[in-house]
């Protein structure tokens, strides 16, 4: 399988970067600084990969940015960033990327739990994770020849609550997480909300 790993170089886009080659794939790890670069935050970007990429199995993208605050004290540019990096970019990847997608293929994007489990001030991430969950639903009804979109919801690993000095242990591990990416590469779900085990909403 070749796999293309967007944000390779994060917290969780490393482990699933380890994952992947433990499998025997043929990873090409991807990232704003590395080579290849991509930025999904640019569709030109996206456009100058894609338009010499290799003909790829899977997709991963780990990579996007959105904005935390109080909606009253968020200004123009941070709602925007939301939208147009983790939202807009991984829809532009889609469009992209299923011109490069072999039959079967599948391209799995990265929303988060608090498209469903909100806290406070996280309206505007809250927003994007719900409009990519929408997104997927719907362009999955789209796609041929075996193709396959999903989204994975990850809560808040372990790692960034260590970082940002609270309670770890609630909370999965990246590598824990990077196993349910892992995991729904070679199953039939098309257009699924995709839960770390142990982590489902509902």
């Amino acid at each position: 399988m070749k796999t293309l790993i967007i944000g390779a170089t994060g917290t969780i886009g490393k482990e699933i970067v380890k994952l992947s080659k433990e499998r025997g794939d043929t990873v090409i790890t991807a990232s704003r600084k590395g080579k290849p670069s991509i930025n999904i935050d640019d569709p030109t970007s996206l456009d100058d990969y894609f338009n010499n990429a290799p003909a790829l199995d899977a997709i991963i993208c780990v990579a996007g940015n959105a904005s935390f605050g109080k909606l009253a004290d968020l200004d123009e540019d941070q709602i925007k960033l939301g939208i147009n990096s983790k939202l807009l970019g991984q829809v532009n990847l889609v469009k992209k990327g299923l011109q490069r997608l072999n039959p079967g293929g599948v391209i799995i994007l990265t929303g988060g739990m608090l498209a469903h489990a909100p806290w406070p001030e996280t309206s505007n991430i809250a927003m994007v994770n719900a409009g990519l969950e929408g997104f997927v639903k719907a362009v999955a009804l789209e796609l041929d020849n075996d193709k396959r979109v999903v989204i994975v919801h990850p809560p808040l690993i372990r790692e960034t609550a260590e970082a940002m000095g609270m309670d770890s242990t609630p909370w999965p591990s990246a590598l824990t997480v990077a196993e349910t990416y892992i995991s729904n590469l070679k199953n039939q779900t098309n257009g699924n909300s995709i839960f770390v085990e142990g982590y489902n909403p509902n």
